[in-house]
């Protein structure tokens, strides 16, 4: 199992944001973004949005650093990938 970031490159808010997703399981990730001091509020259906202030905690707590390319390929792969389709659907 591994939970995984990307750069801090999306500006937001007055600072720029990463992603945090697990190529496992939900569980795994929430588990994390709690040890990190993520709200939940910043749960995306399929990711945290990690402001750049955590990015180097995240890393800390075991996160690895990745591209945001392998981010996507690595979580749509986990099948844990959520769509607009599938957000419409639901």
């Amino acid at each position: 199992m591994t939970v995984l970031i990307d750069p801090p490159i999306w500006p937001g808010y007055g600072t720029v944001w990463s992603h945090l997703v697990s190529d496992e399981s939900l569980d795994e990730l929430h588990g994390v973004a709690e040890v990190i001091g993520l709200p939940r509020r910043l749960f995306d259906e399929d990711h945290y949005d990690v402001p750049q202030r955590l990015y180097d905690t995240a890393l800390a707590s075991g996160a690895v650093a990745v591209t945001g390319r392998e981010l996507i390929r690595r979580l749509m792969a986990s099948g844990l990938r959520r769509t607009a389709r599938d957000r419409e659907s639901s």
